[in-house]
């Protein structure tokens, strides 16, 4: 890949190197949106929009995407807000990594140290396992970075982080980026979409999670970019409430084995409330079109299509366009 050739010559440095004032956390409710400046995380944390008695997420997305047109960032903020105990977060990196791709995965580690230091702020008055840093692409790198970057201050460490197909292009073993890696957190789960091109093949985390094997086109995708995304889908899907064990998956080392029933461990869930405790490699069917998940309750789903919306903001175009694509999937 470019980024992994560019990065063994060391020919290509970061030359963009956007203004940290310009990036932002944006805390996201049912009805609002609002944004603080990353350099003052303390803003967001101690501002009277954020609830400290509740969880917090924060998710950092990946290549070209930008804090307000980011699907993934509506998906899992409706998920999230449906449950009501949250306090979703989604990091502005556009500034970062709107770019040439092998200069926005150069610049992963300073995002990652600057998230870093507000996951300090906040774990002042956020309790430590109350914490979940949630990345997809280079995201899962830059969360992986500021976990890193925490415990090195702290000496402590963030309870869970989630990696949603970490990239590969640029993140290979032996070159100057390291990305997400055991140890950034208490606990890594990843969700492999799209395993050996755009997403990582290699195992990453505590558990790592195939769903429907090591091919790189899921079924229901044609083309990589369809499948990347396929990661963030499956954990926005798993996070509604009842949801929760949808995505059931076995320790295993093939879809083949899985298929053959020689995989004969206890089930466990993929996503949203997967066991801190488990280690290795899990397996697991998938439907081919939404819902993905292989144990969903269909009519538990079309009653969730408004929950996390604002009943007042239903013409917005982005509370429209995540609505409409709800009522698609379950008419």
């Amino acid at each position: 890949m470019p980024g992994s050739s560019a990065l063994a010559t060391k020919t290509i440095k970061s030359r963009v190197t956007p203004d940290l004032n310009k990036m932002q956390f944006q805390l996201r409710t049912t009805c609002h949106k609002y944004s603080y400046p990353l350099l003052d995380a303390n803003q967001i944390w101690r501002g009277p929009e954020f609830d400290p008695s509740k969880k917090v997420v924060i998710l950092v997305t990946g290549w070209t995407t930008t804090v307000n047109n980011s699907d993934a960032i509506d998906a899992l903020a409706k998920a999230y807000n449906c449950r009501g105990d949250v306090n979703f977060v989604a990091v502005d990196i556009a500034n970062f990594v709107d770019t040439i791709y092998t200069w926005s995965a150069l610049n992963t580690e300073e995002i990652g140290k600057n998230l870093g230091e507000g996951i300090d702020l906040l774990s002042q008055i956020v309790p430590l396992e109350n914490i979940h840093l949630i990345g997809h692409g280079l995201g899962a790198h830059i969360v992986g970075a500021a976990g890193r970057y925490f415990n090195y201050k702290t000496d402590k460490l963030v309870s869970r982080i989630t990696g949603l197909d970490p990239a590969k292009p640029c993140f290979n073993e032996g070159h100057v980026l390291s990305g997400l890696q055991r140890g950034d957190a208490k606990f890594i789960d990843v969700i492999h979409s799209n395993p050996g091109v755009l997403g990582k093949r290699d195992p990453m985390g505590d558990a790592d999670f195939f769903p429907g094997g090591l091919h790189p086109l899921p079924k229901g995708c044609n083309d990589i970019f369809c499948a990347h995304n396929r990661a963030w889908e499956y954990y926005a899907e798993s996070a509604y409430p009842g949801n929760e064990l949808i995505f059931m998956a076995k320790r295993c080392t093939t879809q083949t084995n899985l298929a053959g029933n020689k995989c004969p461990r206890a089930e466990y869930p993929m996503g949203y409330a997967v066991p801190y405790e488990l280690k290795g490699n899990y397996f697991l069917d998938v439907n081919t079109a939404a819902p993905y998940g292989m144990g969903v309750n269909r009519e538990k789903m079309r009653s969730q299509a408004s929950c996390g919306l604002c009943p007042d903001k239903r013409n917005n175009d982005v509370e429209t366009s995540t609505y409409n694509v709800w009522t698609n999937w379950f008419g």
